[in-house]
């Protein structure tokens, strides 16, 4: 998992992606931001465009934005550009989607991030038209607060039958999960510890039951931070002041070959089907 706005370009850009198709990573995942979230602006490469050139230039792994905010882009732009870039790797692209929350570069950029409930709101309207578009063969129609659509055709159809898989990310109970039930082929828990992400797998489970779905129907997975060093002390060395055990109190895994091993075992045990690190 890589963050595309904290001072990625393309030399850097180019060397991951390379490694992590040469050295056997199942993936590449990045975020879609305009601006680094505090501190002094620094480079931040457009999502679209680094993915059309991963798409172009590897032939194996999968890839895609972890997540994309609906309010930086109509979502037929999304729908239509993802469709495309999924042809284009031959069927690799996971489409990450959210509902936005960086103020800095709402404002910076003129983006309207709204206030939460509206912002689910769009959210889910958003949610509604990208997965009608790839999943439909018919013109689709829609009315809605903030889109709307008339006899709206996706053409070419995505060669991929639905198109690339959705995923949404994030813990809450109240709003997330609950779209994740009802739009996501992946759910992707942020932060989590063994506990937790065992605990809202259960929460999904439920909600997938109400919205008639089973629990295989959405692939678990997880963004986690890691810390790595040859033995743990140099590990706990880099964290810059901040405290170690409250640090993986919260999930975040630091240490050495060994302590890895066995956070990743227990986070497989949990569930946890795919970890983005």
């Amino acid at each position: 998992m890589i963050e595309g706005q904290d001072g990625l370009d393309w030399p850097r850009w180019q060397a991951l992606v390379r490694a992590a198709e040469d050295l056997g990573f199942a993936g590449l995942f990045r975020s879609d931001h305009f601006v680094n979230k505090e501190g002094p602006p620094l480079a931040a490469l457009d999502l679209w465009t680094s993915l059309t050139w991963l798409a172009a230039n590897t032939e194996r792994i999968e890839f895609g934005p972890l997540v994309s905010p609906v309010s930086f882009r109509h979502p037929v732009t999304t729908a239509w550009t993802a469709a495309a870039v999924d042809d284009l790797s031959g069927g690799r692209l996971r489409l990450g989607l959210g509902a936005g929350w960086q103020e800095r570069e709402h404002a910076a950029f003129g983006f309207d991030l709204l206030a939460t409930g509206r912002r689910f709101a769009r959210f889910e309207e958003g949610l509604e038209v990208v997965t009608r578009l790839l999943r439909s063969d018919a013109p689709v129609s829609f009315d809605g607060a903030f889109y709307r659509l008339r006899d709206a055709e996706l053409l070419p159809r995505p060669a991929r039958p639905g198109g690339p898989p959705i995923v949404i990310g994030g813990n809450g109970p109240r709003r997330t999960l609950p779209l994740a039930a009802r739009y996501a082929d992946e759910w992707n828990g942020v932060f989590l510890t063994p506990e937790r992400f065992a605990e809202t797998c259960r929460t999904l489970d439920g909600l997938l039951a109400e919205a008639g779905r089973e629990p295989a129907a959405v692939r678990r997975t997880l963004m986690v931070r890691v810390v790595f060093g040859h033995h743990r002390a140099a590990a706990e060395a880099k964290l810059g002041g901040e405290d170690a055990e409250a640090l993986r109190a919260r999930g975040v895994i630091i240490g050495d070959a060994g302590e890895l091993r066995e956070r990743l075992a227990a986070f497989a045990e949990a569930g946890v089907q795919r970890i983005m690190l």
